[in-house]
């Protein structure tokens, strides 16, 4: 299994070395991966970027006694085979039996909507490819304000509204349930900390809401 997980993600890699990756002043990757040596419940994973690490905590507390809840918050946008590396790593390791994934805010300005509209059915393909007993739930983007006054929509929030837009039209076609924080997070620019993050009241609602649609996949417990 090690020697097919290896060829999986250098073939991963190999497949997109041709195409020149935009790359961020600094690309990061935490993996969270509670419980690892004990099997009594469901497990669960989430995948985001620093949003998601924010209020995965709360979904963490959220479903405690219920699932074992990891996650994967990385900087690296669709497109990227780094973020197949990733998964390969994370799904690779372990077997999940929900997936609530997100993927969209990293790669503004640097991926056109075009190319977004492209790669997402990649990475939704490389999950199923991985995890093909996993149940889905795909999560819309949080909002983009105007740092410091939050009450604004920063210009490229209209990046998002689109991306929320194809990711959630592929999800229908592939009948993979919404859990839409954009709209949750958008009448509430007072828990913005900045323009992109959240204060522990904002993480509090988006942990709240994603362990209430997880709840609703969750088998029994093993």
């Amino acid at each position: 299994m090690k020697h097919v997980f290896l060829l999986l993600v250098l073939t991963t890699l190999n497949a997109a070395s041709d195409r020149v990756v935009p790359r961020e002043g600094t690309e990061w990757c935490n993996i969270w991966m509670p419980n690892a040596n004990k099997h009594g419940l469901p497990r669960v994973l989430l995948i985001g970027d620093s949003v998601t690490q924010g209020y995965g905590p709360d979904v963490e507390k959220a479903l405690a006694g219920k699932a074992y809840v990891a996650r994967l918050a990385t900087s690296r946008c669709v497109g990227d085979p780094v973020l197949h590396a990733e998964l390969s790593a994370v799904l690779g390791a372990e077997s999940f039996d929900v997936i609530h994934f997100n993927n969209s805010l990293h790669g503004i300005g640097a991926v056109s909507e075009k190319e977004y509209a492209e790669f997402l059915p990649q990475m939704l393909a490389h999950i199923r490819q991985l995890a093909p007993k996993a149940k889905l739930i795909w999560a819309t983007c949080t909002p983009s304000h105007v740092n410091g006054k939050f009450e604004q929509l920063a210009p490229n929030n209209a990046n998002v509204t689109e991306r929320n837009r194809i990711a959630t039209e592929l999800m229908k076609k592939e009948c993979i349930p919404v859990d839409d924080l954009y709209a949750l997070t958008l009448p509430h620019p007072e828990w913005c900390s900045d323009g992109l993050h959240y204060k522990p009241e904002g993480k509090a609602a988006q942990g709240a809401q994603v362990a209430a649609e997880v709840a609703k996949l969750l088998p029994k417990a093993k």
